[in-house]
């Protein structure tokens, strides 16, 4: 790593991984949660949150070839219309088109989540462009908390 983010800058990473924390605790699907971490990280070629986020998903039980399909959601009959919803909201989110967020974008999202689990999805989408940001500017190597994480225990090694 680069650097070492969060004993440089402690008081404002520790406000992000509260962030983290709170979003985790949400009333969102654990499976959706972990989706959309995968897919953000996807876009963003984030490797080390990719790994992380893989592993995480793994040891909270997710099927291996979702996983795989993740990257091909929208031609993969392996996920469910919230599940769809979330991945297109999470990209919708990571990419932000030129003109914004469509009111046609938002009310599809609108149909599948209550206005307080959109808000948690939206907070979970920035939370994870954030960690991404960090990781691939200060260049964390993949696997290289997995001790600290407990992710050794998903056997990916």
């Amino acid at each position: 790593m680069r650097l070492n983010y969060a004993q440089q800058s402690a008081p404002i990473f520790e406000k992000l991984r509260d962030l983290s924390l709170a979003s985790k605790k949400s009333a969102l699907e654990k499976e959706i949660k972990h989706l959309v971490d995968l897919r953000v990280s996807q876009i963003n070629g984030c490797a080390f949150c990719v790994d992380m986020h893989v592993k995480e998903a793994r040891i909270d039980g997710e099927r291996e070839l979702r996983l795989h399909h993740v990257a091909v959601w929208r031609e993969s009959p392996l996920f469910n219309d919230r599940e769809r919803a979330a991945l297109e909201w999470a990209e919708l989110l990571t990419k932000l088109p030129p003109q914004g967020v469509s009111d046609a974008d938002f009310q599809a999202a609108r149909k599948v989540f209550s206005e307080s689990e959109l808000s948690d999805l939206t907070f979970a989408i920035i939370t994870i462009n954030s960690w991404n940001r960090l990781s691939i500017g200060f260049a964390a190597e993949p696997g290289s908390a997995d001790k600290f994480y407990g992710l050794d225990r998903a056997n990916l090694n």
